[in-house]
């Protein structure tokens, strides 16, 4: 028996086209975007530069699309088993009808910690102060020694001496080695960086590694090494990775150089150049000398000239002649001057004669004598004063003293715990006490009551 339905209304019945549609619209409307983490799987490079995968854990997976505008931005290439941290919007792919996710960024997920933990460290050194323009110093334009931290056995450190053969052979380079990567190297690279910059040996010091991931270069980033850096006695450079690739070295030290090449032309003085400007130099020098030779040989011919105008024998006897004048009237001035001077000195010492020190002195001593003896009577009178009352004090407080009053017969009782009766009233009868009278003291029983 067939069932008895209702036809349907036309403009209700929807095609598979049409459902997935409004599913669609219903999924991308209701969900945001979001953050996933996953491992990559079934991944499929489309002509179209479209990558197509699978981002799976455990128990489950989702399709996965990421077109090439976006895929092209990325600093890393995944495949099969990379582990992903990827932004997307949840979408449906209507022709087959299966959700999927639309990707527009994509990070391997232990970049993406060390990406976070970079930028958190960079937000707070910012906020210290650590990256101001005004703490970074000057470097010297012509340093005799630079200590170079980095790997001995790295392309870095050959890049730097082949440029510093090439540009400023005389500058000594010392590399000091230091692992670059791994567990151990920021404790290696701050210990350096401190001896280095502490040993007064350089004038400039030069941190660098080549390129490499953010993983690679994770040492760099280190808070530990930043501070060290900040903290140096010497301008440190640092040149790390590749031109694209930023440290926490790089914002801290005092200039940043975009390669280890780069770091050594900018550090090291242009040889060639600097030779073509001494040879400048030296070649105004040499035309100086020249205008300055000739110029006085030019001002000699002059002077000669005009020396044999003036018939210099003349002049020299009339000079002769005016100096033997002077020097007649010196000798009688130099006379005269010693004559005062010597009866001067004798009618000093006669006035000093006349004048005998010990005629001041008797005074003195009298005067002497009487302050001594005024000073001795005054010190007898003070002294008698203090004794009489002294002796007014003690008569005074021998008469208010209970002592006093003991020695005219009187006595003192106290009770067993040590406190003075005033009243009769309260001793009981047997009650023990004591007298105490003014050669001592005696112990008492009381027979009767008040």
């Amino acid at each position: 028996m067939t069932a008895d339905f209702a036809p349907p209304d036309p403009r209700k019945v929807l095609t598979p086209s049409a459902l997935n549609r409004l599913v669609r619209e219903l999924i991308e409307g209701a969900l945001p975007m979001i953050w996933i983490e996953g491992e990559i799987s079934n991944f499929v490079r489309a002509a179209s530069g479209h990558w197509y995968f699978s981002l799976k854990d455990a128990g489950a997976e989702v399709r996965c699309a990421m077109f090439a505008r976006e895929n092209t931005r990325l600093h890393f290439r995944p495949g099969n088993g990379t582990k992903v941290l990827a932004r997307a919007r949840v979408s449906l792919y209507e022709p087959r009808g299966s959700y999927q996710l639309i990707v527009e960024h994509l990070q391997d997920a232990g970049e993406g910690a060390l990406r976070r933990a970079f930028e958190l460290l960079q937000a707070k050194l910012q906020a210290e102060g650590l990256f101001d323009a005004a703490r970074k110093r000057p470097l010297p334009a012509f340093p005799r020694r630079i200590g170079v931290i980095t790997s001995a056995s790295g392309a870095a450190i050959r890049d730097v001496l082949s440029v510093a053969q090439r540009r400023f052979a005389l500058t000594a380079i010392d590399v000091l080695p230091v692992l670059v990567q791994g567990a151990a190297a920021p404790a290696q690279l701050t210990a350096m960086l401190r001896k280095a910059a502490h040993c007064g040996r350089y004038g400039v010091l030069l941190l660098t590694r080549g390129g490499g991931s953010l993983e690679d270069l994770a040492a760099f980033n280190d808070e530990g090494l930043a501070r060290a850096i900040a903290a140096s006695e010497v301008p440190v450079v640092s040149a790390v990775g590749h031109e694209i690739d930023f440290s926490i070295s790089d914002f801290v030290a005092d200039l940043r150089a975009p390669t280890p090449s780069a770091a050594a032309e900018v550090i090291l003085p242009d040889g060639e150049a600097l030779a073509r400007t001494l040879s400048q130099h030296a070649a105004r020098t040499r035309q100086a000398w020249h205008r300055r030779a000739e110029n006085a040989m030019q001002r000699l011919d002059r002077l000669a000239a005009r020396l044999h105008v003036q018939r210099p024998q003349q002049r020299l006897a009339t000079g002769r002649e005016h100096m033997a004048a002077l020097h007649q009237r010196l000798l009688r001035a130099t006379s005269m001057v010693h004559e005062r001077a010597v009866a001067r000195l004798r009618d000093a010492h006669a006035r000093l004669q006349a004048q005998d020190p010990r005629t001041r002195l008797l005074p003195l001593g009298q005067r002497s004598q009487e302050l001594r003896r005024r000073l001795l009577a005054a010190w007898q009178y003070s002294t008698e004063r203090r004794h009489q009352r002294l002796a007014e004090l003690a008569r005074a407080l021998n008469a208010v003293s209970p002592l006093g009053v003991l020695q005219r017969g009187y006595a003192i009782l106290f009770d067993e715990a040590g406190d003075v009766l005033r009243k009769a009233g309260g001793v009981a009868p047997g009650a023990r006490i004591r007298a105490r009278l003014a050669d001592g003291e005696l112990p008492l029983r009381v027979e009767t009551g008040h």
